[in-house]
């Protein structure tokens, strides 16, 4: 019960985060976006580490590192399938194959569940499609390309859960912390190559939307740096395919948020995915 409980209170963080560093990209450079927010993650799971402490190993700082390469891997090519389209489909499609893939992994890996639970992740991965499809007026068809991309996002998303739930149960929050550290590397990088290789235009564009754009960044950081500890807390007390598929929900986060704060309209078929969901969760914590 516990497991189902983290795992959608970290799928809702998630989305908040998400929601958070949508609006920042509306004010700078999504890529920006991404590597202020793992630095500010990173200053989070710092202060986090230095009070609940870690037992340090190799494999611990190892497999954080992986997963720090996973994540920007994941992260590039998300931001790159949803700038070719469109987002309704290829959104749901990240988050079904994100859920799949270690879904997969934990069951081969001997990973068992009760006949509730089997129905209730099919359930839960039907919703997460409902959740994160929004029906457009004159919505095209993504092109091979772009759904290959989404599915290499999935792929590398579920990669991270993978590797963060094979890391040490004793080492505390080393592994997310390495997985900040490499991933704010590789961003800064990719945003100094971009600046290096591009001349700076519209410089004389709003100082002010800019710093809140900053702000809304970091504050996007430091809410996904919750929302991880909660994915590790939950890989560790309970099964990663139960945690893979509740996380991948995520996209039910941003909804509520965007329909709270920007009237977005919440579509009858999101509706019924977030009923499906909970619902799903309640099954899984039978099963």
């Amino acid at each position: 019960m516990l497991t189902v409980v983290i795992g959608f209170c970290s799928a809702l963080v998630f989305g908040s985060a998400d929601f958070l560093g949508g609006l920042a990209a509306r004010r700078m450079s999504a890529v920006l976006v991404t590597a202020i927010a793992a630095l500010a993650g990173l200053v989070v799971l710092l202060v986090g580490l230095l009070l609940s402490g870690g037992t340090w190993s190799a494999d611990a700082v190892l497999l954080g590192a992986a997963s720090g390469v996973a994540g920007a891997i994941a992260i590039g090519l998300l931001y790159a399938c949803l700038a070719v389209g469109p987002m309704s489909i290829l959104s749901p499609l990240t988050a079904v194959v994100s859920a799949v893939v270690p879904l997969a992994i934990g069951l081969i890996g001997g990973e068992r569940l009760g006949t509730i639970g089997y129905v209730a992740i099919g359930l839960a991965i039907v919703a997460i499609v409902m959740v994160g499809f929004v029906p457009e007026k004159g919505a095209v068809r993504p092109t091979i390309r772009a759904v290959l991309m989404a599915v290499g996002s999935g792929a590398g998303i579920g990669t991270f859960l993978v590797i963060i739930d094979a890391a040490p149960d004793d080492s505390g929050l080393i592994p997310l912390v390495f997985n900040r550290a490499v991933n704010s590397v590789i961003m800064f990088t990719i945003v100094g190559i971009m600046v290096v290789a591009a001349r700076r235009r519209n410089s004389g564009a709003a100082h002010g939307k800019w710093r809140n754009g900053l702000r809304l960044a970091i504050a996007c950081g430091v809410i996904d740096a919750i929302a991880n500890v909660g994915l590790l807390i939950g890989v560790r007390i309970g099964d990663l395919s139960v945690m893979a598929v509740l996380t991948a929900l995520y996209p039910a986060g941003t909804i509520i948020l965007a329909a709270v704060v920007l009237r977005e309209r919440i579509a009858p078929v999101q509706y019924a995915g977030l009923v499906l969901a909970i619902a799903a969760g309640a099954m899984l914590a039978l099963g």
